[in-house]
């Protein structure tokens, strides 16, 4: 196995990494097709908008790569706003479009009294098909850690393995189908729980 982290110049690499490292693995960043070498395993930290992601991922050659590696059902772990370019679109970049690889939309959460937006903190995520293989161990409500104002909205339910409730609006907290997993929060940030969704994506 070998593990690489997606650099599109944007992205929280090195929390990512430290957590890749102290589960006993030595991480290669990837800046082009051209790094990805031998990899068997890809992570795409995201921190950001989804238009300059998408623009960046563009201009490395990284989307296209992206699209295929994932259609070959290669292991591919997104974070955040990495987890936001699977879908079709995003309302924060209007005329942009996302990888396209799961059908649906990233939405903003819709104002509301005493709601604070950004959603920025701990919160549960609960899990709607119990022990999937990267969700395995967790439970039915970890604690992760969340910093974001918009959330995708898959068109099919399917793919949803975790939902999250902010406020009174209940998103979609993590999607899980073959190789794929994507999850809004951040699992560099959020100790045990993190790591161990971490470590359950390395065995794919």
């Amino acid at each position: 196995m070998k593990v690489g982290i997606i650099d599109y110049g944007g992205g929280n690499l090195r929390s990512v990494a430290n957590a890749l490292r102290s589960l006993g693995e030595a991480p290669v960043i990837i800046a082009s097709p051209a790094d990805v070498g031998d990899s068997t395993h890809l992570l795409l930290p995201g921190q950001g908008a989804f238009g300059d992601t998408m623009d960046r991922l563009e201009e490395r050659g990284l989307a296209a790569f992206l699209k295929d590696w994932i259609a070959a059902d290669q292991p591919y772990f997104g974070i955040c706003v990495g987890y936001q370019i699977l879908f079709d679109s995003s309302e924060e970049a209007a005329g942009t479009a996302g990888l396209g690889i799961i059908p649906g939309t990233v939405r903003r959460f819709q104002d509301e009294p005493g709601l604070k937006i950004p959603h920025m903190g701990w919160n549960s995520a609960t899990a709607t098909r119990g022990d999937t293989r990267v969700w395995q161990g967790l439970g039915a409500d970890p604690y992760f850690y969340y910093i974001h104002s918009y959330f995708p909205e898959p068109l099919d339910p399917a793919s949803v393995v975790a939902e999250t409730t902010h406020g009174t609006q209940l998103f979609a907290g993590a999607v899980e189908r073959g190789n794929l997993f994507a999850c809004q929060f951040h699992p560099e940030k959020s100790q045990e729980a993190g790591l161990r969704l971490i470590r359950n994506f390395l065995g794919l």
